[in-house]
């Protein structure tokens, strides 16, 4: 049997987990089970995702998550020197692509996506995100489309529970 994959959990993935169908009060599991990835080293996420998650309401059940019980480690920091230079790769792609618009490159410069990419470019970790690719627009840089072309390994949500074999069972 193949090793478990390594993952880097996209903010997108967690907010709209919280949103919708892993919400805290209706799929504690999903939040365990996330917890238990990280514990056997196959899931992460990193500070710029931190960061962005931060930025919610401090009452919000995901800020308190991201405070109270994501270990500090989950998180992984982008200020070694061979992650901030893949992101120097990364971001002088974006900026040189004649593809996007400059509001878009603005935004993929200001957001945790590069350096994403970059972790996932010096790790081998494959990147979860829901993001679907758009190769053809102009308008925003999609996190899809970037892994592709620095050969990135991306899945959903749902893929990367079932290939670490995650199952909730409900419980009267």
């Amino acid at each position: 049997m193949n090793p478990a994959p390594s993952y880097l959990i996209d903010a997108d993935v967690l907010i709209t987990a919280k949103n919708s169908y892993y919400a805290f009060g209706i799929c504690p599991g999903f939040w365990s089970s996330l917890l238990h990835g990280h514990s056997h080293g196959h899931l992460h996420s990193i500070d710029r995702v931190r960061q962005e998650l931060l930025r919610g309401p401090k009452d919000e059940d995901l800020v308190q998550w991201v405070r109270e019980s994501a270990p500090g480690d989950f998180f992984l920091a982008s200020d070694g020197d061979e992650i901030v230079a893949a992101y120097g790769r990364i971001i002088l792609w974006a900026t040189d692509n004649p593809q996007y618009r400059d509001a878009a490159k603005t935004r993929f410069a200001g957001g945790a996506d590069g350096w994403l990419v970059a972790h996932g470019v010096v790790t081998g970790k494959t990147i979860v995100t829901n993001e679907q690719p758009r190769p053809g627009s102009r308008n925003a840089i999609k996190l899809p489309d970037v892994c592709k072309h620095f050969n990135v390994q991306v899945e959903d949500t749902f893929s990367m529970l079932h290939r670490l074999g995650v199952q909730y069972h409900y419980a009267a």
